[in-house]
């Protein structure tokens, strides 16, 4: 992998992007300060992978629970969750949810909308990817590192079917707005059928899938600064009001106090253009090298 394309100071973080030669989405995140960070977790469309080194500590929190712990997957995450940081670096990974029992060892239905610790997944090549991570010299070392264990893990993993790829293709590049009585015809499966293997390959019905991205594309649009009766307009939401529940249903806020979320700032520095990465080619074809491949 070639050098780093870019490194930025955000609201308290080192953000870092890989070059072009990455295959996978990744970001490389340090907090700068000694004191600790606090920032609200945000539902993506991805299964998103936490890789931490260092001696820094994360503390995930819900209405519900608080989760210590240092390397993660969570998919997708609803509600009011806060991340609480100190001195934590990390490379994060956002992975479709097509490629993430590949690259997980297990399918995002079995993390059921919540956080889990590598640890609990992988044993210890967590710890072993955590030790190599903070003994790299450079966030292109790390960034190589992580492209390799990702690399690694595809091969071996089992790909969703193809009718299920189909689905999901076609629900992001919608932006949502794909009317999902017609997903099954699409692929040729019965509704019934699709509705089950979707949601037990990918963890959602078609319909949350479809709502998770247009939420997804109306945040984007929040940070670029639309106001919030235009993305209603331009998304399909019923009108503002729907939108607003939307928001709050999914992160606990406003969208106006959403698009002044810290943590949407250093998103949109580390995630620039908004693209989700899939990791190889199609299911099932490794023959060759791995492109980086938007969904």
């Amino acid at each position: 992998m070639k050098s780093v394309s870019e490194s930025a100071t955000v609201a308290g973080w080192e953000v870092a992007r890989p070059g072009p030669a990455a295959r996978a989405d990744m970001a490389g995140f340090r907090c700068l300060g000694p004191d600790p960070v606090d920032q609200r977790l945000i539902p993506r469309p991805c299964v998103t992978l936490v890789l931490q080194f260092g001696a820094g500590s994360l503390l995930i929190e819900d209405a519900t629970r608080q989760l210590r712990c240092g390397s993660l997957a969570a998919w997708p995450v609803p509600g009011a969750v806060r991340m609480r940081a100190a001195r934590l670096g990390c490379v994060e990974v956002r992975v479709s949810p097509v490629d993430a029992h590949r690259v997980l060892g297990v399918c995002p239905a079995e993390l059921d909308g919540s956080v889990v610790s590598l640890e609990d997944l992988w044993g210890r090549e967590s710890s072993r990817i955590q030790e190599q991570l903070g003994e790299a010299r450079s966030w292109a070392d790390r960034f190589a590192l992580t492209d390799a264990l990702l690399a690694a893990r595809c091969v071996a993993g089992r790909p969703v079917d193809p009718e299920v790829s189909q689905t999901w293709k076609r629900v992001l590049g919608s932006h949502g707005l794909v009317r999902v009585e017609g997903l099954a015809e699409a692929v040729g499966w019965s509704r019934r059928r699709l509705w089950a293997r979707f949601r037990a390959q990918i963890g959602l019905s078609p319909k949350r899938a479809a709502k998770l991205v247009r939420f997804d594309h109306a945040v984007c649009r929040l940070v670029a600064g639309d106001t919030a009766a235009r993305i209603a307009a331009d998304f399909g939401y019923a009108d503002q009001s729907h939108l607003h529940r939307d928001v709050v249903a999914f992160t606990g806020l406003t969208p106006a106090g959403l698009a002044r979320s810290p943590g949407l700032a250093v998103d949109d520095s580390a995630w620039a253009g908004g693209a989700y990465a899939r990791i190889g080619a199609e299911p099932g074809d490794f023959s060759g090298p791995m492109p980086y491949r938007a969904v």
